[in-house]
């Protein structure tokens, strides 16, 4: 007696296809926007080098510019990994801008702050 196969939907027209595809855009869109890009490294409480690594290898990757943002505190740390690329590793790095401004955060208790924000921008 032969076996019967289940067979799955892969591949298999239905009826809600459409609105699958037409919402499928949308999302992927605003799902692009939010995520940060590639070439962006966000400076935290790691140690300096950890972010000369990120660094290195984005360059290594292939891109041209490389976005080192930081708030706060870490905004020297930052600063100190921009010159630590530029010096001692890639040497033919160099700063395109500085931005700098201020973020309004709101706490837990509904208290607003402003942080101070850096984003070093280098090229190739």
């Amino acid at each position: 007696m032969a076996e019967k196969t289940k067979t799955s939907d892969v591949g298999v027209a239905r009826p809600d296809a459409e609105k699958t595809v037409v919402e499928a855009p949308k999302k992927a869109v605003a799902e692009i926007l939010e995520r940060p890009e590639d070439n962006v490294i966000f400076v935290g409480r790691k140690p300096s080098m950890a972010y000369v690594l990120g660094v290195i290898t984005q360059f290594n990757e292939g891109k041209d510019e490389v976005h080192i943002k930081a708030r706060g505190k870490a905004i020297s740390r930052a600063v100190d990994v921009a010159e630590i690329v530029r010096r001692r590793f890639v040497s033919d790095v160099r700063i395109k801008n500085i931005d700098i401004g201020t973020e309004e955060r709101e706490l837990q208790d509904k208290t607003k702050i402003n942080v101070s924000a850096i984003d070093i921008i280098l090229g190739k």
